[in-house]
């Protein structure tokens, strides 16, 4: 859909809402690890390490700290409203009373919605991913796709856009809140509610190191974007947007499968299935590898290809196409390097993703900045690869020797590298027979058809995929 917010709002209006993309980002540095901790002892609480009790308890002090989080926060966003407008952004034809307007809506809806994340993590951690995706389906639909219907009918404006994000928001936080209540298990008559300190306590550590290693992150994946979003013009700056969310797609790829995969192995770790354990990390890795895979090679290839299919737009496509190439490399390298992440998470040890987090502020944020003030959406692309490729060679065996040892090299060879080489090789001999047409429809076809390709190569590859061959053969031959 963002093409069509481009053609009815223009890049000045569009860049409105990559801002309110970055300053969700931004916020969740407040999270300060609770929605991870809170997933992981629902988890726990499901492979009964924790009581009843103590997981109401857990639960309702959480919720009193998100909700006071929410005000706090989004009261301060809604104060910074005429600065950020008057002072921080690079207006061409846009009102200044209507950009702080717009951003004291964005203040509001970014509260609503950190809300929501609290109830998000709470149904993940209880394994209720058919619900949770069927309920992001509805609301993604209704947030992203309806809005062309508002605008058709009542008119364009970023004032426009935004109030009926707001109105998106409180739906989606009615609803989700309803559900996850529906979840709470119920507690004995004869016990009460202890909401003191105590009942955080325990997983204070484990908290606090996701919530320092999270505001760490934000500041090394969102300091290109603040930078730029200072620099450039709004436009151009919505021209950047446009690109860095296209890549976004290869993410958006690994996120179910982390929220599915972190609590299934907090469970089987709290059941003490270490060896269950290492096989589902070692088939989603598989899984991961081949989709994120063949989605990344066929956005590297055909990147001003996919992007004028898509948008229409040759200027557009010609700004953004190297941004989206190293931007799609640097998510495809990312996906890939949390899995590491994901066995700490298990273990309930982050003591080397601290390490590692503290390492990248130290040398990269700096060098974030230098890239992006000096050299723009590129200089922050070649950066971000940099960052994720040094993750995926230093970091990964690190992690492996300490929580489980011996797989390193399987996980190499097997998991990842042999799948990827599969299909780089593919896409570089497919990209000689694109037919390059002239028709948007054709284009796409043409996309659809090479990323399909490769995919199905990726699958092939896969180990996992020649187990399940060999069992089929064999059975039908018994």
């Amino acid at each position: 859909m963002l093409p069509q917010y481009i053609s009815f709002m223009g890049p000045e209006s569009y860049g409105l809402v990559g801002l309110f993309t970055m300053l969700q980002l931004w916020f969740s540095i407040l999270n300060v690890g609770l929605t991870p901790t809170l997933a992981r002892e629902t988890a726990r609480f499901y492979g009964g390490a924790i009581s009843v009790l103590s997981y109401l308890q857990l639960i309702k002090f959480i919720e009193i700290i998100f909700l006071g989080i929410a005000l706090i926060g989004g009261g301060m966003l809604y104060l910074l409203s005429e600065y950020i407008a008057g002072e921080w952004l690079q207006l061409k034809e846009l009102q200044i009373s209507e950009v702080q307007y717009v951003l004291k809506i964005i203040a509001l809806v970014i509260a609503i919605r950190w809300m929501c994340e609290f109830y998000r993590g709470q149904i993940s951690g209880a394994e209720r991913q058919v619900w949770l995706s069927t309920y992001t389906i509805i609301i993604a639909s209704l947030r992203y796709v309806g809005i062309i219907a508002i605008f058709m009918l009542i008119g364009v404006s970023p004032s426009i856009f935004f109030n009926y994000q707001l109105c998106i928001a409180l739906l989606e936080l009615i609803w989700i809140r309803s559900y996850a209540n529906s979840l709470l298990p119920t507690l004995c008559a004869t016990e009460k509610l202890n909401l003191s300190f105590e009942v955080i306590r325990p997983i204070t550590k484990f908290s606090l190191t996701i919530a320092f290693t999270s505001t760490v992150w934000i500041f090394i994946t969102q300091t290109d974007k603040l930078v730029l979003s200072k620099v450039l013009q709004l436009d151009e700056y919505g021209y950047f947007t446009l690109a860095v969310l296209a890549a976004s797609f290869i993410i958006a790829i690994g996120g179910p499968v982390s929220a599915a995969l972190l609590p299934r192995m907090a469970k089987l770790e709290a059941e003490g299935k270490h060896f269950e354990l290492i096989q589902v990390y070692r088939k989603a890795t598989q899984l991961v590898t081949i989709v994120a895979g063949a989605a990344c090679v066929t956005i590297v290839f055909n990147a001003e290809y996919l992007l004028l299919a898509w948008t229409g737009n040759e200027f557009l496509a010609a700004k953004s196409w190297k941004i989206l190439t190293l931007y799609a490399i640097g998510n495809g390298l990312l996906v890939l390097t949390a899995f590491p992440y994901y066995l700490q998470y298990s273990k309930g040890d982050l003591r080397l993703h601290l390490i590692n987090n503290i390492v990248f502020v130290i040398i990269l944020v700096p060098l974030i900045i230098w890239a992006s003030g000096n050299y723009g959406g590129v200089g922050a692309g070649y950066v971000w690869v940099g960052m994720n490729l040094f993750s995926f060679i230093a970091l990964v065996p690190i992690v492996h020797n300490k929580f489980a040892n011996g797989i390193n090299k399987k996980w190499y060879l097997t998991d990842t590298l042999s799948i990827i080489a599969l299909l780089v090789i593919a896409g570089y001999f497919l990209n000689d027979f694109m037919i390059l047409s002239e028709n948007r429809l054709y284009r796409i076809a043409e996309i659809l058809l090479f990323g399909l390709t490769v995919l199905i190569l990726g699958v092939i590859a896969s180990s996992e995929f020649r187990l399940k061959f060999l069992y089929l053969l064999n059975f039908r031959q018994k």
